[in-house]
């Protein structure tokens, strides 16, 4: 089964959704030479009005860029919000026009519907990053609730002292990206507990 993935950055997501058993290709407006699969460069949502070029894939991800909905201090304070535009309404209104299986991510406070909850410390990982999931169909998930250790790495920014970088790669399972991309990276194994589900439901 074929997934696009759109937004992909350096394909956190679409590893997930590899070791799910997907064949991914991403699409990202910015060039990425450490993506692991097919890339294409592209804005996402002029790919998603290419129902043509759509039709060869069995599931859509998109990660819209969470610039305007991340609610840390500092993005208030220094306006950042109000200096991005929202992309995730636009792209949930063409995944819907498009009318197959699709998943929306994105940061806690965008607006969503957040059918999946999702943390790095649910996976074993020492790695405080919830995000949302928007799925269609729904799914669900009876994972247990989130507990952060002490010293828990929280990735954001760019990398603030020697070495930061690497506990930040090796919180989230990553090891072909570069600092700035792991900031904005998911983690495979969030992809990989939803394509594994998605995999079961579009076989179905």
């Amino acid at each position: 089964m074929r997934l696009l993935d759109l937004f992909c950055g350096a394909g956190g997501c679409s590893v997930g959704y590899a070791r799910a058993g997907f064949d991914v290709q991403g699409v990202d407006i910015d060039p990425h030479p450490d993506y692991p699969y097919y890339f294409h460069q592209a804005d996402a949502l002029d790919v998603l009005r290419d129902w043509e070029f759509l039709a060869q894939f069995d599931v859509i991800h998109a990660s819209p860029p969470c610039k305007a909905f991340t609610k840390n201090e500092w993005s208030r304070t220094m306006g950042y919000n109000s200096n991005h535009d929202d992309l995730l309404t636009p792209t949930r209104e063409l995944l819907q026009a498009w009318g197959g299986t699709w998943v929306i991510e994105n940061v806690p406070g965008a607006p969503m519907r957040p059918d999946l909850i999702l943390c790095g410390s649910q996976f074993g990982l020492n790695l405080r990053r919830h995000r949302y999931f928007e799925t269609n169909p729904p799914l669900f998930t009876l994972m247990q609730p989130c507990q952060h250790k002490p010293g828990v790495a929280s990735p954001f920014g760019h990398p603030h002292w020697a070495g930061e970088a690497q506990e930040w790669a090796e919180a989230m399972d990553i090891d072909w990206m570069k600092a700035d991309d792991l900031a904005q990276a998911i983690p495979p194994a969030y992809t990989r507990y939803i394509g594994e589900q998605l995999m079961a439901q579009v076989a179905a």
